[in-house]
């Protein structure tokens, strides 16, 4: 039985849920579990200066050889996010779950100490592998919000909680310059919200519905069920929990033609909206959806027919069950591949 040791910053977010569906999928390959949540002191060190001698320091230990080196607690870490270099001794075997956006120089920096790179996108994959790193695409998993007994409405839904890379500003402006279009809700946490939008065809609701709270996360799958269409306007996203869970609840999805969105959603199972423009953000790139092409496809979401939303629903449902049914597998593929 492998011993593999999770260390994620605990956000409260979508971290929190890798953390949880990744362990789930190790255990049913027999592992033992062990879970290492950070906090704003560990983000500290991190980026300390103090940190490199630290890891010089480490190197040292591997060169004395085993007999000097103190024993690893665990067969593997799986560091969230990050490169995490004051835990890289604690385990025979280092592996990285990185979101390219948020991957900084400093981890760039740790990234000779990693073993095994776990990309959650093929996008993903391909930039670590450009970097020379042992990548393995590990895609991920994402809860099941499906509810068949709410009744679903032809009115639309973004979420844009705590992210500040999904475009919300933007798509409420558009928005609200539409007053013919249905009733949008947008769900935002408070901490990343402006005053609230004054269309009447828009529902602004600042809040933060916690999954933790039954009350709360009751209304959540209530809104995610409800709306027959979920604009999802990532401009990047290491994975994007909130269009994988929009697919798994069979709506129509709509996101910016640019990956990893694109690998997610597909012209078979949701609607595509081109970009315009896009800037870095640390290893990522951002996309910023094109209005007009927006307004575009606003329209054409409109005017399907219930038989053709009925068809796209089938297939993100679709997709989602094979891809949950497969990430189990990849995880006992990069499990095998990474400790051997």
């Amino acid at each position: 039985m492998a011993s593999v040791n999770l260390i994620f910053r605990d956000n409260g977010f979508g971290l929190s849920r890798d953390f949880r569906l990744l362990g789930a999928a190790l255990r049913q390959h027999g592992c033992d579990v062990a879970i290492t949540a950070l906090g704003p002191e560990d983000e500290r060190r991190r980026r300390s200066g103090h940190m490199r001698t630290f890891v010089r320091a480490q190197r040292f230990v591997d060169r004395l050889g085993a007999r000097i080196r103190p024993p690893r607690r665990f067969d593997l870490n799986v560091m969230f996010e990050h490169v995490w270099p004051d835990r890289l001794l604690h385990a025979r075997r280092n592996a990285a779950l990185p979101n390219p956006e948020w991957f900084d120089r400093r981890d760039l920096s740790y990234l000779e100490r990693i073993d095994a790179v776990w990309a959650k996108s093929s996008h993903a994959l391909g930039i670590f592998e450009q970097l020379g790193c042992h990548a393995l695409r590990l895609g991920f998993d994402s809860e099941d919000r499906f509810d068949p007994t709410v009744r679903r409405e032809r009115r639309f839904f973004h979420l844009a909680g705590a992210s500040r890379t999904k475009g919300a500003r933007r798509l409420i402006e558009l928005w609200s310059r539409h007053p013919e279009w249905p009733t949008l809700t947008v769900l935002q946490d408070p901490r990343e919200a402006w005053s609230a939008a004054s269309a009447p065809n828009i529902r602004h609701r600042i809040e933060y519905l916690d999954p933790a709270q039954t009350a709360q996360f009751r209304e959540l799958k209530r809104l995610q069920n409800q709306h027959a269409f979920h604009l999802c306007t990532s401009e990047t996203d290491a994975w994007g929990h909130y269009l994988v869970e929009a697919l798994g609840v069979g709506a129509v999805t709509m996101t910016v033609d640019a990956p990893p969105m694109n690998e997610l959603v597909t012209p078979e199972r949701g609607l595509l909206v081109p970009y315009c423009k896009t800037e870095p953000m640390a290893l990522a790139t951002r996309y910023f959806f094109d209005e007009a092409a927006m307004a575009d496809t606003v329209c054409r979401a409109m005017a399907l027919s219930d038989a053709e939303i009925a068809t796209l629903r089938e297939r993100a449902r679709t997709w989602y069950d094979d891809n949950r049914r497969a990430f189990v597998r990849r995880v006992g593929a990069a499990l095998e591949s990474t400790l051997q």
